[in-house]
């Protein structure tokens, strides 16, 4: 059998309630702290995952820290924390294991998990890009939008996902702006897209500067709190929010109908999948890192696969070959945690349209 098991852990203390129940309901930051000395805990069996060529199963592992606790305290208690929780997956008999959330960015990400583990780890990121952009694209479209005469921004652009998302994305638009924190790591960037595509990308760390005048947003940062407002937006963009937690305040989806923000890395899931656990989506679909360990394991690739801070275009067009090959593919659109209809998308799009066309106060 092929097996391979995914590591979550709560985003915040409401995550607890979720599984609980009333141990939910302690005051939160007790909660939070008595689940910082929990050991790892096994959460549910995967089943029905399965395509033409191949079947798999596997497990939900947690570790339970939340995403404030894995960014506060020291990294090595919490690099020991997700360690254990891997090899909580590995004496259950997975034969690879999947990085969620922020497990898969503390430290390395992934390579002191892939040492002390005797299986193969994956942070998922390779898929996670194919789908975000996979689906910015579709998106724009919807929104009217023709990709070569459009402004597009990567938010976090010197990680490791946004760096492929933005040397992926400088190939369709018109103009394109970096922001992240480090100048030098932005600069190296932008050099490797000019050579790369010709377009010349701006950079910057000012976010509500660089939004605002940016038809498509790709944001992809590890910032716990949210960094994208209803007032940084222009009528009619396309926002898509790769980032757990979210980079984009939830201000934005009651206070801009003129918007569109999408979930990156929504994926509908080959077979008929059983995860016995909620975590937000509709029956039958994951986030796509969650569909990047589920692949690699049912083609039997027990193998590190995406792992530190390099991701390369080649492992996304790996993982897309796939993604196709078993029939993962993306799965709709979802915006805060909703599914997001093609007669709202067109909502959307006319409400933008006319706010464009209003003349401008002098």
């Amino acid at each position: 059998m092929n097996t391979f098991a995914f590591m979550i852990h709560p985003l915040d203390i409401s995550d607890f309630a979720r599984k609980f129940g009333l141990l939910g309901k302690l005051p939160p930051r007790l909660l939070e702290g008595l689940f910082k000395y929990s050991p790892p805990i096994k959460v549910s069996k995967i089943t029905g995952v399965y395509s033409e060529h191949a079947l798999a199963e596997g497990w939900f592992v947690a570790c339970p820290i939340t995403a404030r606790l894995m960014m506060e305290l020291p990294e090595q208690y919490v690099m020991g924390k997700i360690i254990q929780a891997g090899k909580l997956a590995q004496r259950m008999g997975a034969k690879i294991l999947g990085l969620g959330a922020f497990t898969s960015v503390v430290g390395d990400a992934g390579i002191t998990v892939a040492k002390n583990l005797d299986i193969a780890v994956t942070t998922g990121n390779s898929y996670t890009v194919a789908t975000a952009v996979e689906g910015t694209r579709e998106a724009a479209r919807l929104m009217g939008h023709d990709l070569k005469r459009c402004h597009a921004v990567v938010v976090g652009a010197t990680g490791s996902i946004g760096q492929v998302c933005a040397r992926m994305l400088a190939r369709d638009v018109r103009s394109l702006t970096l922001v992240a924190r480090q100048k030098k790591r932005l600069e190296d960037l932008a050099h490797k897209i000019m050579y790369e595509t010709g377009v010349a990308a701006r950079i910057t760390s000012d976010i509500q500067q660089a939004l605002r005048d940016a038809q498509i947003v790709i944001t992809v940062t590890s910032a716990v709190d949210t960094i994208i407002g209803p007032e940084d937006l222009m009528p009619g963009a396309v926002v898509c929010d790769v980032s757990r937690p979210r980079n984009v305040s939830k201000q934005v989806a009651e206070k801009r109908r003129d918007v569109l923000v999408i979930e990156g890395g929504v994926v509908e899931v080959p077979g008929k999948v059983n995860f016995n656990f909620n975590f937000g989506f509709p029956a039958g679909t994951s986030y796509a890192c969650m569909a990047e360990t589920m692949m690699l394991a049912m083609e039997g690739r027990y193998e590190n696969f995406t792992l530190g801070r390099d991701l390369s275009l080649a492992q996304v067009e790996q993982i897309s070959a796939l993604a196709g090959k078993h029939g993962f593919r993306l799965a709709g659109f979802r915006s805060f945690e909703r599914a997001v209809s093609p007669e709202e998308i067109v909502r959307i799009r006319e409400r933008a349209r006319a706010k464009l066309a209003l003349p401008k106060a002098r």
